[in-house]
């Protein structure tokens, strides 16, 4: 990954890695891997992450029509 800082604004490229390392999901790994999981913790995690998901595509979708 590059940022390009562009007339020393180097708060601007700061603020741009940012954006894209959270758009990737890189501080949410970060924090998932700071301490052990036991797999056991790991697949309940993953099936309420899942859960959750499935119920928030359900509320957005639209009716079908007949």
């Amino acid at each position: 990954m590059q940022i390009a800082v562009q007339g020393n604004d180097i708060e601007r490229a700061m603020k741009n890695l940012k954006r894209k390392l959270q758009m990737e999901g890189f501080f949410k790994e970060m924090k998932k891997r700071q301490y052990y999981e036991k797999p056991s913790v790991k697949k309940k995690r993953k099936q309420a992450e899942a859960e959750r998901k499935r119920r928030k595509a359900m509320r957005f979708k639209r009716p079908e029509k007949d």
